[in-house]
Formats: structure tokens, C-alpha cells, sequence
């Protein structure tokens, strides 16, 4: 590319399309042990933080996929706005 010429955005085809699923994402910064913290999930990922951050995370996000379970839902099916209103249910419980 040279420089100054702007890259051209990437169109995704339809079957590329489908394979793209949405992810909640957790990030940790307070460890101080040494230990990285992974937690992998069927929508989640959980990356660091000391343990009971950890384990924070991982209940909300067990708890977010049972919200979802309750509703008949998946995360992809979930906007923004009820994503957002469900974390807060949960953090409030915790």
C-alpha cells in the first residue's frame, strides 16, 4: 500500500457472515500472584485478575447465560441495551 492510498474496507460474504458470533469478554488487571487466569466458555472469555476477580467474572457470566437460558435467548440474539441491563441485574445480586 502506499502511502496516503486508504485500504478498502472488507465486505464479508454471507457464509463469513454467519460464522462471526458475538463474545462477552472479561479482563482482569489486579493480580498480583503471578498466576494468569483463563476461564474459556461457550460465549465468554475471561482473561486475568486476581481470584476472586476471577471468580467474579465467572459467576456473572454464568449467571448472564442463565438470564439468557430463562429468556430463550443467545447472545446473539441480545442487543446492546439488554446486555447492558442484564449485567447490572446480576452485579446488583452479587
Amino acid at each position: 500500500m502506499t502511502r496516503g492510498a486508504r485500504e478498502e474496507p472488507t465486505v464479508l460474504r454471507n457464509s463469513e457472515r454467519e460464522r462471526v458470533r458475538r463474545l462477552l469478554v472479561g479482563l482482569g488487571f489486579d493480580a498480583k500472584d503471578g498466576e494468569l487466569r483463563l476461564t474459556k466458555g461457550p460465549n465468554f472469555r475471561l482473561i486475568g485478575g486476581s481470584q476472586p476477580t476471577h471468580e467474579r467474572m465467572q459467576a456473572t457470566c454464568l449467571r448472564f447465560n442463565e438470564v439468557l437460558r430463562r429468556r430463550g435467548k443467545v447472545l446473539d440474539e441480545v442487543g446492546l441495551d439488554e446486555a447492558r441491563e442484564i449485567i447490572r441485574e446480576i452485579e446488583e445480586s452479587l
